[in-house]
């Protein structure tokens, strides 16, 4: 019997959800469960609608025949089908190890096909997990044949996600354009905030209270792409930098790893600027 996940949004008017239901019931699904949400800002409407025992060709033609009237954009996912996923990383492996943690151990339902980095460090990490991991060096002049690769890779093995996990470096508007919707980026969140080097000593500087992370999807506006998950968590003054630095990646780990999740399991649409999660 198959297991599907329906992802479905439009503009939002009557008779949606009779549609919808109608065509999974033509197409011989039983629903699971239904999550769905129209938006008073954008007046679009999104459904997350779990299907037990229809198969994916019938019920993805059903929904199509049927919403055609809507100006809809659907999607049908076999649920639990791992999404094929690429990582980007630099030198910091804290992220890195708990996506791979975390995947080996069955708890994230993706499918690592490699580690792309512009440092040679984390070389040790990807083959304690048997993972692919390449690395180059990545300035002015090989930006772009990096990047190419990346694209490459993206189109050859069918990946669906691309990760950066503490990559640091800037994507192209081009590298954007092509992975939007399906690139998730990962840094730190203070209050205040703080930008440029060494971030958590001017924290520490500063005496913060609250630290944390935000992760979100990748666009040419550096860090201001639609977020998908925050998590802070509370400090205080008798903490070092050190301290503050093992408290901030833990952070970071936690939120990637939950904002993957969430787009792993086909939770997450996009709505302008803004997104619509369903857990």
């Amino acid at each position: 019997m198959h297991d599907l996940v329906v992802q479905f949004q439009c503009p939002d008017q009557p008779g949606i959800v009779h549609a919808l239901t109608g065509a999974i019931v033509e197409a011989g699904g039983n629903i699971a469960e239904l999550q769905q949400f129209s938006s008073p800002d954008t007046g679009n409407f999104f459904t997350r609608i779990h299907v037990e025992g229809a198969e994916p060709g019938a019920l993805d033609a059903a929904i199509a025949a049927r919403s055609a009237r809507f100006s809809a954009s659907h999607q049908v996912h076999e649920s639990g089908r791992p999404t094929r996923t690429l990582v980007l990383a630099s030198k910091a492996a804290h992220c890195v190890n708990d996506l791979l943690f975390r995947w080996r151990g069955g708890e994230l339902p993706i499918d690592v096909v490699g580690i792309m980095a512009n440092h040679e460090t984390l070389a040790p990490l990807a083959d304690f997990y048997d993972v692919d991991f390449s690395s180059r060096q990545v300035d002015r002049d090989s930006k772009a044949a990096f990047e190419a690769d990346v694209r490459r890779r993206v189109e050859e093995e069918g990946v669906e996600l691309v990760v950066l996990a503490r990559y640091m470096q800037i994507l192209s508007p081009e590298l954007c354009g092509f992975l939007a919707g399906r690139a998730i980026n990962i840094h730190h969140s203070f209050l205040p905030g703080f930008k440029g080097a060494n971030p958590y000593r001017q924290a520490h500087t500063r005496g913060v209270k609250l630290i944390g992370a935000t992760a979100h999807f990748v666009t040419s506006d550096l860090d201001e792409g639609p977020i998908i998950e925050q998590n802070v968590v509370r400090v205080d003054h008798s903490m070092s930098v050190a301290k503050l630095v093992r408290k901030g990646q833990a952070q970071e780990s936690q939120t990637l790893a939950e904002a993957v999740r969430l787009f792993a399991e086909h939770r997450v649409f996009l709505d302008g600027e803004r997104t619509v999660i369903f857990r």
